[in-house]
């Protein structure tokens, strides 16, 4: 359990005091007897510790590490169910094959997930964690960046690298050699009496801060899309148009802060669709191409365009991307009641329950017939072939196309105020007509009974389902992605490395150059061989020899004040228990400005 820190000094609650050690002589009953008020850590802290706490659990990492999990778990049902905003058709189909499931699924947003409250309770609390995380990181990274590199040790003999050469240089004449070497190699320079430190690698703290605030701005940039964006679908059939209105629409999902007002004023009309399949092999029946020839005006009233719109080439207009995501038949069907009037001659989309051989179910609703209003329900088979007396699509393309319906007569109730599917036949105060079914090519008919009327196939036309979405923050979150990308790259390519020299006179009047090296973060190596290259380039300048390691010196005594260090700024490092060979402790980490466990 964690309990309150007591303050350097306080006394604490539970402890006795230092002057009642052995002079407490009140008795276990007395003890007892006696009432105990100690307060619980909640009610301690107060209010505002409380929200402090809930604050520091909420943005650290191991809270935005499980939220980001849940997330990616919440998201799974909206890549295995179909959704509604995507393909409605395949939520209608999914309703067909499990009425019982479906409901239920419902209930849970599960066809509209990543429109559901408890997806954005996720998301939002997602945000808020890495907001909370990543923010103070960013400026702790960005200090880290501008910082200056830390004075040399007094012993660099304990640092991962070292050596030491001799010159004839004065040792203020050695460091700026040293210096201005390392200047040269885009190291940046500090130096002080006798010293000089170098670090390079900035970079690495540059794609820190690129990669985190890139991340945030990954999900501003959703969030965005979310508020000032919207989504919306439409079913159109060959040589229909619509408008990119809220009416003219089958599903609109605005945006909270987008109104009607906001759409942009665009038309749309197709006038022919095609599809190839594949029609021999292990993959006959797959499609290989969609294409839609579509006109359309930017305003009303203006120009008319011609596009080709295809799978992965969205039409864009107006910053409004608009995709193709299904497509399907659409029998046409004349009805003839029994007064003898044509009542109905118009397409009928039909959605399809087979996707191999694109076998579609759909209802036909005649409320203008007479005497009684008359329905049908049935399939269309684009391909037909007779499977053991039943009939089944074995290809997706109308090569031999047959419709069979089901005919009813009765009231339909579409002027009951309740809304209808228009996929869906109610058929609770409706009759079937004695009239078995029968598969019909274009150009045949159905007599119904009791001179309810005739009905005629007269064949077909395809539609196309389109996905139209505009998302404001869809740029954005693209140069986000590239942004975090690369400073990620930078990141893991880019090592922070330091290096150290210290001049001092030798015993026999020469000049000694000890220099040091250390890197942070260098798993794929490299920096020996640099640190190697530094010092041979620095011997060949000065004119040096090399010190071999029994020859050098253990640096200023244990103890000895060092001019260039300030009293209290950073931990000083005693050189009499190091040696030659030992690691750099955490210590001595923080002293060489790296926090320990970084």
């Amino acid at each position: 359990m964690t309990g309150l820190r007591v303050p350097p000094g306080a006394p604490r609650e539970d402890a006795p005091a230092a002057d009642d050690r052995g002079t407490d002589v009140r008795s276990a009953a007395a003890d007892a007897a006696q009432p105990q008020h100690s307060a619980s850590p909640g009610a301690r802290l107060g209010l505002a510790g409380r929200l402090r706490w809930c604050w520091r659990q909420l943005t650290s990492m191991r809270t935005a590490l499980i939220l980001l999990f849940l997330l990616a778990v919440a998201s799974v049902p909206g890549s295995v169910l179909p959704q509604e905003g995507i393909d409605p058709a395949a939520v209608t189909q999914y309703y067909a094959a499990h009425p019982a499931l479906a409901p239920i699924l419902a209930k849970f947003s599960l066809f509209n997930v990543f429109a559901a409250p408890w997806f954005a309770a996720c998301y939002l609390l997602l945000f808020a964690s890495l907001a909370g995380c990543v923010l103070p990181r960013a400026f702790r990274l960005a200090g880290s960046a501008r910082q200056q590199p830390p004075r040399a040790p007094r012993n660099l003999s304990r640092l991962p690298l070292a050596a030491s050469y001799t010159t004839a240089l004065e040792p203020a004449a050695a460091v700026q050699a040293a210096g201005q070497l390392l200047a040269g190699r885009r190291f940046r320079l500090r130096t002080g009496d006798g010293w000089v430190a170098a670090e390079k690698g900035y970079l690495r703290e540059v794609g820190n801060l690129l990669f985190h605030i890139a991340l945030l701005a990954l999900l501003g940039s959703v969030g965005l899309g979310a508020i000032f964006g919207y989504k919306a679908n439409r079913l159109l059939v060959a040589g229909d148009s619509f408008a990119n209105t809220p009416t003219a629409l089958d599903v609109f999902r605005p945006g909270r802060l987008v109104s009607p007002a906001d759409l942009a004023p665009f038309s749309i009309t197709l006038d022919k669709f095609t599809a190839s399949y594949v029609t021999s092999g292990p993959e006959i029946g797959q499609p290989l191409q969609f294409d839609a020839a579509l006109r359309y005006s930017v305003s009303p009233g203006g120009p008319l365009r011609s596009y080709r719109l295809r799978v992965n080439h969205p039409l864009v207009v107006d910053g409004v991307s608009v995709y193709i995501i299904g497509h399907g038949y659409a029998p046409e069907f004349k009805v003839t009641d029994g007064a003898g009037q044509v009542v109905f001659d118009d397409a009928v989309p039909f959605i399809p329950v087979d996707q191999n051989g694109l076998t579609s179910e759909g209802v036909v609703k005649v409320p203008d017939a007479s005497p009684d209003q008359l329905g049908f329900a049935g399939v269309f088979l684009p391909t037909a072939v007779d499977s053991g007396g039943r009939l089944e699509s074995v290809f997706p393309a109308a090569l031999e196309p047959r419709v069979s319906l089901v005919a009813y007569a009765g009231n339909l109730g579409m002027n009951s105020g309740q809304p209808q599917s228009v996929y869906q036949l109610e058929t609770g105060q409706m009759h079937r007509l004695p009239v078995a079914p029968q598969p019909l090519s274009p150009g045949q008919s159905m007599k119904l009974p009791d001179h309810a009327g005739t009905l005629t196939f007269t064949g077909y036309k395809p539609w196309i389902s389109l996905a139209i979405t505009y998302d404001p923050g869809q740029l954005a979150a693209l140069v986000s992605g590239f942004v975090a990308l690369a400073g990620l790259i930078l990141s893991f390519m880019v090592r922070r490395r330091r290096v150290f020299g210290r001049a001092r006179i030798g015993a026999g009047g020469s000049t000694i150059v000890d220099l040091g090296g250390l890197a942070r973060s260098d798993a794929a190596g490299g920096f020996e061989e640099e640190f190697a290259e530094l010092t041979q380039e620095m011997m060949a300048a000065q004119h040096g020899s090399y010190l071999p390691a029994a020859q050098r010196g253990a640096g200023p005594p244990a103890g000895a004040p060092d001019p260039d260090e300030t009293i209290g700024t950073e931990p000083t490092v005693d050189p009499a228990a190091a040696t030659s060979t030992s690691p750099v402790s955490s210590t001595d980490e923080k002293s060489l400005g790296y926090p320990a466990g970084e």
